[in-house]
């Protein structure tokens, strides 16, 4: 076997190819799990039942009345399971709950002949509930103390004696909002029983193998009793990695228990209002620095809305605390984690998986205090970027740290920094009214996923007797070209031209027992397998090429599907070769496996190297303000981001284009609102469809957008030198919420500290546009302006003058997003 790194010549990895599925996407002949029910003859659709409480005990549930609905053939119950009443892997997750726990929880599911028949028969249902107190918000949760699971910290050193040899020293807190993940496909899944008794779900799932054991246990049937499959996915993003499997358990057992195929699909309404978002953060925070601007010391404490069932949530905190540092080096530091439970869906994985909000806290800090220290935003982040040697808090050495100083000098130059910088200067200085800004910040996110068992991987590649490949892997397919990069990593490893591999959908007989398709860890993980399989069938063809050419197997060469040697013309056609080793009963069909080697990780004391490597980037953006209505452009982003050798440059630009696009939602526009208030709706996703929550669409994206792949990238540790593209990029769209910061603040005094809520809509900025107004007028007339960070103890010189020192002292500590 050859290094994992290693690529041979004329490879068909790095060459710019579309998405192996763009021409079916474009054309609308793409099939997706509810395509397949036209397939199906006498397919029963589902509809949910949910309640309309935050929080009730269910005390009395009346299905009779379903049934006289004409076309309602069964209402599946707590009483219809046959093994276990749970969709999770914590046990805290009831299929068919006795107690509500959110508003829109499905108490009970409707099988009928039509759509329309499944969704009258639900409204016929009759539902006794008894309304019980309910929690919604993180303030609300912190007060009254609910928690659920464990409570996790990373430390290193004393925080408290860096706090206390700190000479500029800030506290605040800082809230901010989740994510809806609204990907194109809705949840889906469509089960059906065959002639051996076996359950066969198509399902939108990110994790084929996770769906099949709650299929399996929700039954009460043994593993291999059960098969799951995924097509593709329109969009995933986080969100069908734990929530699919209960939507695919409901349809299984409506299949065993009718003995006819079941479809479950939820409309939009259905999806946004039961299924799981990115985790809203509340975080309290003291940070020092020294005079030159060094980060001496953090203490913080993140608190992550765990909606009412654990789900994802321990790992994606987790995750977050290992990620609060960002790219920078913080020498004494304790971050406490909690996760509080609350009357709402339960949040679940999102790209990114709680690295984005980790790592949000300290981009906020950084852009809040820079104005107090007298450094200008950019410098300090470069200043307090890591360098060779240093290590984690969680103690991971940070391999490669020079790339971060690479990146953002690069970055500098590509774009533009300093002509910008006095650009917009001269803007700002003539425009009274409306303020343009401008920020640089880096990434440096861990690639694998944080329980060390989930790195592996396994692959089955067949070769048949005229040449043709067909390569069938535990990933799946969610639009981001994992395909795409597999079939390029098997025609590499086989030298073979990329038209004879084809690739079979993900199912569970085929490859067993894997991992989700998350943690950007796909291509690493599927790579490292389908390389390893590929590769055992070329040894086994070197052999016979050997023979045939009479030369050591060593010398043989396969590239571009034609076999050659070492001191030698004679050539053989691939095709020819194959079939001369079917002749010679060669095995011509491989499993092939791949772990991620040197993890180590202690989660009890939070500490190991839990990543195999950093993925690292920068991006530089640019934003104009409107004063009058915090409305705000995006004029220009440029990035630079560290794939290593890109497996598939195309897919990769795409990638990073889309996260970045995605990061900008979350931090700018995409606002979930609950209904707070005591009236019986509460509880109530109010933003329940496109019209009221606001998604990025072509207006939000920059009017410039430039992406650079990091070049002389090879990361030796990954499959052919490249590495992960799928949530990195996501978070280089703090540049774009420091940008408004930087735009907010030309509008007020210098040194004034700009607090920006989260996600930082219009409505926000024009409150911290005001905010800075006013703190201009204070400060002409001598009073206290600054409102954005406490200090505490602050050092001399900490603003420069006595009248910040004052603004400083009177403030009071913040708050993210407004109630």
């Amino acid at each position: 076997m050859t290094a994992l790194s290693r690529r041979p010549a004329n490879p068909v990895v790095g060459l710019t190819v579309s998405h192996e599925s763009a021409e079916l996407h474009v054309t609308g002949a793409a099939l997706y799990t509810d395509d397949l029910v036209s397939r199906m003859a006498g397919t029963l659709h589902a509809w949910p039942v949910q309640a309309p409480h935050a929080h009730a005990l269910v005390t009395g549930l009346r299905t009779t009345p379903a049934l006289g609905v004409p076309g309602v053939v069964r209402v599946l119950t707590a009483a219809d399971v046959p093994g276990v009443n749970d969709a999770g892997v914590k046990h805290d997750e009831p299929l068919f709950p006795d107690e509500v726990r959110y508003y829109g929880h499905a108490v009970c599911w409707v099988l009928g002949e039509s759509l329309e028949a499944a969704r009258l028969g639900a409204e016929a249902v009759e539902v006794d509930y008894e309304p019980l107190p309910s929690v919604l918000t993180l303030t609300e949760a912190i007060e009254a103390e609910s928690f659920q699971g464990a409570q996790p910290t990373v430390s290193r050193g004393d925080a408290g004696a860096g706090l206390a040899r700190a000479t500029h020293r800030f506290s605040g807190e800082f809230e901010f909002g989740g994510q809806e993940h609204f990907y194109l496909e809705t949840h889906a899944a469509l089960a059906h029983v065959d002639e051996g008794g076996q359950v066969f779900a198509q399902s939108s799932t990110q994790h084929p193998s996770e769906t099949q054991e709650i299929i399996a246990h929700v039954l009460g049937l043994h593993n291999h009793e059960v098969t799951v499959q995924c097509l593709r996915m329109g969009g995933g993003f986080g969100g069908k990695e734990m929530q699919p499997h209960g939507l695919a358990a409901i349809a299984s057992l409506g299949a065993v228990l009718t003995g006819r195929p079941v479809r479950l699909r939820l409309n939009r309404t259905q999806d946004l209002t039961m299924t799981g978002k990115r985790h809203p953060f509340h975080a309290v925070w003291e940070v020092g620095f020294d005079d030159d601007g060094m980060i001496q010391g953090l203490r913080a404490t993140l608190t992550a809305d765990g909606g009412w069932s654990l789900d994802l949530s321990e790992p994606v905190l987790a995750r977050a605390l290992c990620h609060i540092d960002n790219a920078y080096y913080v020498p004494d530091i304790e971050a406490h984690g909690r996760i509080a439970k609350t009357n709402k869906t339960s949040q679940t994985a999102f790209r990114g998986f709680g690295g984005p909000q980790g790592m949000l806290v300290l981009e906020d800090i950084l852009g809040r205090v820079a104005p107090a220290l007298g450094i200008d935003p950019t410098e300090l982040r470069r200043r307090n970027l890591y360098q060779p040697g240093q290590a984690t808090p969680y103690g991971m050495p940070v391999r490669h740290a020079e790339r971060l100083t690479q990146i953002t000098d690069e970055l500098s130059e590509r774009g533009e920094l300093q002509r910008r910088r006095r650009a917009i200067e001269a803007f700002n200085a003539e425009h009274e009214h409306v303020k343009r800004g401008l920020a640089m910040t880096p990434v440096k996110f861990g690639i694998s996923f944080n329980l060390t068992a989930f790195n592996q991987a396994g692959a089955l590649v067949h070769v048949y007797k005229d040449g043709s490949v067909l390569i069938n892997h535990g990933g799946t397919e969610m639009g981001q070209g994992l395909h795409t990069k597999m079939r390029q990593v098997a025609a590499t490893a086989l030298g073979v031209p990329l038209s004879h591999v084809r690739l079979a959908p993900t199912r569970t007989d085929k490859v067993p027992n894997t991992s989700a398709t998350a943690a950007s860890s796909g291509a690493d993980l599927n790579g490292g397998a389908v390389k390893n399989a590929c590769e055992q069938i070329r040894e086994r063809l070197e052999q016979v090429a050997a023979r045939t050419l009479n030369l050591h197997p060593s010398d043989v060469r396969i590239s571009g599907g034609v076999v050659t040697g070492l001191g030698t013309q004679d050539t053989i056609a691939w095709a020819d070769l194959v079939r001369a080793a079917y002749f010679q009963r060669i095995q011509l069909f491989a499993a092939g496996y791949y772990r991620t080697e040197g993890l180590h990780w202690d989660a009890s004391r939070m500490q190991g190297e839990p990543f195999k490597y950093f993925a690292y980037g920068a991006a530089i953006s640019e934003v104009e303000v409107d004063g009058f209505t915090g409305a705000y452009r995006f004029l220009r982003t440029d990035i630079v981001h560290d794939v290593g050798d890109s497996l598939s440059p195309l897919v990769d630009i795409g990638q990073i284009e889309g996260g970045f696009v995605q990061g900008a939602g979350w931090l700018t526009l995409e606002e979930l609102r609950w209904d707070t208030s005591d009236k019986p709706s509460r509880g109530r996703l109010a933003t329940q469809a496109a019209s009221t929550y606001k998604l990025p669409s072509f207006s939000e994206m920059p009017e410039v957008l430039n992406v650079h792949l990091f070049e002389r990238a090879t990361e030796d540790g990954a499959v052919y030198g490249s590495k992960a593209v799928g949530e990195p990029p996501l978070m280089l769209a703090f540049s774009v919420r420091e940008a408004l910061r930087a735009a907010v603040g030309a509008f007020g005094p210098a040194g004034h500290m700009v607090e920006l809520g989260c996600p930082s809509t219009p409505e926000a900025v024009y409150w911290a546009v005001d905010a800075a107004r006013r703190a201009g007028q204070e400060a002409g007339d001598g009073g206290a302006s600054a409102r954005s960070v406490a200090p505490v103890g602050s050092g001399n010189g900490t603003a420069g003058n006595g009248t910040l020192e004052r603004e400083l002292a009177e403030h009071s500590a913040p708050r993210g997003v407004a109630e």
